[in-house]
């Protein structure tokens, strides 16, 4: 066994927002990336605009650097439980993990999720306490806390052994001691020298390559990255593709690439250790091995969570259909589904009955609808269904349903209603506090079903002064029923064009979500119903002209400002019998049925039933 002493392989792993991709910019600028002159963009490895957009990261990506002669292979991952799933593969590919906490917030539910799968898989862990320079900071509470949750995880004695940093990644500077406020990145990065194992194995041996990612360039076509487990390999190498169904391909690697900060370089051998790119094999997928060609030994792949909602996808059939998108058909929305399941590894997509509709799961609802906004962008018109929880069957034959830790972060005034509505979505509150800061800190496991719909009331009943985050937490016993929305919808009654007459006559029914002089059509929903029913409104009607004038009653109409829902709000909104158009240009809401005269029979219908 040798050990590659000018090498560390770490993965970033922390809390949606508690600064890694920051962290990762101070530590790029301070190893000389970027020339002194070089205009770089903040949060540099965000690369893809919902990324800049939406202030997160979604997709797992490399860097690298160089501190002395020894290279650091970074790897900044996703914060949010609902990309755990790059999270968890990306893991075979370091050997130490740069655990980042809010020095304010402490250990949140994605630190939980991220620390237990790289505790499980036996990775050094080495403590970051970022935003040191924040109000309210509180580094020793949250060093508590973490050796609560390591011990709580069953870490071995090494693990909770573990090294802390200070750091203020905005800022630029670490410290051993939390009192420092300046400096640079030195002592981090001479952390991860002294701390962070180095790869062992054996550099001589047949050749194995794990691939964990697959990434995709418009030249050479796709390119699978991973990491050297065994050997060294050359390009134009002929090696043994081990397939996941048992297989084995024979395949050349065409060229390969190590990363030297932002870039993939061309090199011409890489050894054991190395994080690589390789291009060349065009049906590559992840999890697969590539071997020497006489030692065919394929090595396991880490088991990727479970889905645990879904939502159809199918074909747009409103009277509008066809008029925004490029890619509107079947065939073309069934090739782009799968494609994305080559490269999303906790996404599963199904074919149906029907050929216009798929069912697609995942791990919440913001992975759906980033794979949404994704596909609208890329010129793909369909509609899609409101999303729904996926069931299991326990031994005994009892309904099992996927449960939620739920945190909460919100100013002592608003708790009483955020407990009074979580309760009614059979939520059962497990942790409280109060901070010095005087925000009360709620902890829930709730049914995943209970948390559908309640993001936007919880931000009205705090006013928009709270902070929710949940995270998977397993399955357990089925709840019972929760009361789900519990207004209607008001729906168009014809097909037209809105009028300032129309909506101002309809505005009293209840709220509107379109303003005049739009496109609608019967059956499409403009807005919410205060009352537990549908209600139907003419939002085209125009006024009838006379000639006759009377003072006072022609002055100008008042209209209420529309609200205008974003994806996740009109995903959250529907019902089952409702749907989302979605298009390249446009949102709309709509009901399953369009017509009001059918709807009133399957109404009917069902009554009987």
């Amino acid at each position: 066994m040798a050990t590659r002493e000018n090498l560390r392989n770490i993965a970033i792993i922390a809390h949606v927002d508690h600064g890694k991709t920051t962290l990762v910019d101070q530590l790029l600028r301070q190893s000389g990336v970027f020339r002194a002159n070089e205009q770089v963009a903040e949060r540099v490895m965000d690369s893809n605009d919902l990324e800049r957009e939406r202030g997160i990261t979604i997709l797992a990506k490399n860097t690298a650097i160089m501190v002395g002669d020894t290279k650091i292979n970074i790897v900044d991952t996703p914060g949010h439980a609902d990309f755990g799933g790059e999270v968890e593969r990306i893991l075979l590919m370091v050997d130490g993990v740069l655990l980042l906490v809010d020095a304010f917030e402490g250990c949140m539910p994605q630190t939980r999720f991220v620390l237990k799968k790289a505790l499980g898989l036996g990775k050094k862990p080495l403590v970051v306490i970022n935003k040191i320079d924040r109000d309210g900071a509180r580094p020793n509470e949250v060093i508590d806390q973490l050796l609560d949750l390591f011990i709580e995880l069953d870490a071995t004695e090494e693990q909770l052994d573990f090294p802390v940093v200070y750091a203020s990644a905005r800022d630029g500077y670490a410290s051993l001691d939390p009192t420092v406020r300046e400096g640079d990145m030195k002592p981090l990065t001479d952390a991860i020298l002294q701390y962070i194992p180095a790869p062992e194995g054996d550099p001589d041996g047949p050749l194995q390559i794990l691939f964990s990612n697959i990434d995709y360039d418009d030249y050479v076509g796709r390119i699978g990255v991973g990491r050297v487990e065994r050997g060294t390999v050359k390009n134009g190498q002929a090696v043994l593709l081990c397939r996941e169904d048992g297989t084995n391909t024979p395949v050349r690697i065409g060229k390969l690439y190590q990363f030297e900060g932002l870039r993939r370089v061309e090199c011409e051998a890489a050894t054991l250790g190395d994080l690589i790119a390789v291009s060349g094999i065009a049906d590559l997928n992840i999890g697969e091995t590539a071997c020497a060609p006489d030692h065919p030994e394929p090595l396991p792949f880490v088991h990727i969570d479970e889905p645990t909602i879904s939502m159809l996808f199918m074909v747009n059939n409103s009277p509008f259909a066809g008029r925004e998108g490029k890619y509107v058909t079947s065939r073309n929305l069934r090739d782009r589904l799968f494609k994305e399941v080559e490269t999303n590894v906790s996404m599963r997509v199904k074919e149906t009955e029907t050929t216009d509709a798929f069912e697609v799961s995942g791990r919440g609802e913001l992975h759906l609808s980033v794979l949404i906004e994704t596909m609208r962008r890329e010129g793909y018109e369909f509609a899609v269904s409101n999303p729904r929880v996926i069931y299991q069957t326990a031994p005994d034959g009892s309904l099992l349903e996927p449960m939620e830790l739920l945190m909460i972060e919100v100013p002592e005034t608003y708790v009483g209603a955020v407990m009074e509505k979580l309760g009614s979505r059979k939520a059962e509150i497990v942790n409280m506090g109060t901070r010095d800061t005087g925000v009360s800190h709620l902890e829930f496991r709730i049914p995943a079903r209970g948390l559908m719909g309640y993001r936007q009331q919880f931000l009205t009943d705090t006013n928009g002064n709270g902070i929710m985050n949940s995270v998977f937490d397993g399955y357990e016993a089925y709840r019972g029923d929760i009361p789900q929305r519990t207004q209607g919808s008001l729906v168009c009654f014809e097909t037209g064009e809105t009028t300032s007459y129309g909506l101002f006559n309809a505005q009293d029914r209840g709220e509107l979500f379109v303003g005049p002089g739009l496109a609608v059509y019967e059956g499409m929903i403009v807005g919410q119903s205060p009352k537990n029913e549908d209600i139907s409104v003419n939002v085209c009607k125009k006024k009838h002209v006379t000639n006759m004038r009377a003072a006072g009653s022609d002055e100008a109409l008042r209209l209420t400002p529309p609200t205008v829902l974003s994806l996740e709000q009109s995903l959250e909104f529907i019902n089952d019998d409702e749907l989302v158009e979605v298009t390249p240009k446009s949102i709309r809401l709509r009901k399953r049925i369009l017509s009001h005269e059918q709807r009133m029979k399957e109404a009917a219908r069902l009554k009987k039933a």
